[in-house]
């Protein structure tokens, strides 16, 4: 199996924290959720799909503190734990990470394989803002972010740039060919090498 990023591992264990410091006999989904906002790659993939993140933290802290008081719980030293759908969540994000041929799982996979409890509030705070799995899907695979004011650049393969946005079919391409291309240059082939459409009449509306 991958093994977790660093940041990841954080965020697990701050999840745990969360859950702990309320007294919860159960780390949920949401605990995991509020714990994301603070990873790195989780993080990333939230704001290119134009997350409001502060109002995600205060919905899922109003959340936690108010709809879960029922985990409260009066055993004295208890450690919280997570529950199956936490569980399930961690395992499938490592499992797409080992079958796409892959080392290592991050906030960002984790973040993905939320969308699969489709039941629960965590994916629904997600869905509430307007983020879909295919948002964040399409941001980690091709750099394409939804909001358009999301301007980080990523790194590819042997140390090249690509600005999130690119024509995938045009970074297959330089991929292929394995050439180094300077970040200003990837935009000016991409407008010469994708040819515009010529309509004949007959294609005219």
């Amino acid at each position: 199996m991958p093994s977790f990023s660093t940041s990841l591992e954080q965020a697990i264990h701050g999840a745990l924290a969360l859950a702990n410091a309320r007294r919860h006999e159960l780390a949920t989904l949401e605990h995991l959720l509020l714990a994301l906002i603070d990873e790195p790659d989780a993080s990333r993939v939230m704001r290119a799909c134009a997350v409001d993140i502060e109002e995600l933290r205060k919905t899922l802290t109003d959340h936690i503190d108010e709809d879960l008081a029922t985990l409260i719980t009066d055993v004295e030293g208890s450690e919280a734990v997570p529950t199956a759908a936490f569980q399930r969540v961690i395992q499938r994000a490592a499992i797409h990470v080992q079958s796409s041929g892959r080392n290592e799982v991050t906030g960002a996979n984790v973040l993905v394989a939320i969308f699969a409890e489709r039941e629960s509030n965590a994916a629904y705070f997600l869905q509430e803002q307007d983020m879909t799995r295919y948002d964040a899907v399409n941001f980690i695979a091709h750099g394409v972010a939804k909001d358009p004011e999301f301007g980080e650049s990523r790194p590819v393969i042997r140390g090249r740039r690509i600005r999130c946005g690119e024509p995938y079919r045009v970074r297959r391409r330089i991929e292929r060919r394995g050439e180094r291309i300077r970040p200003l240059e990837i935009l000016r082939r991409s407008e010469r090498e994708i040819p515009q459409r010529r309509y004949r009449p007959a294609d005219r509306p």
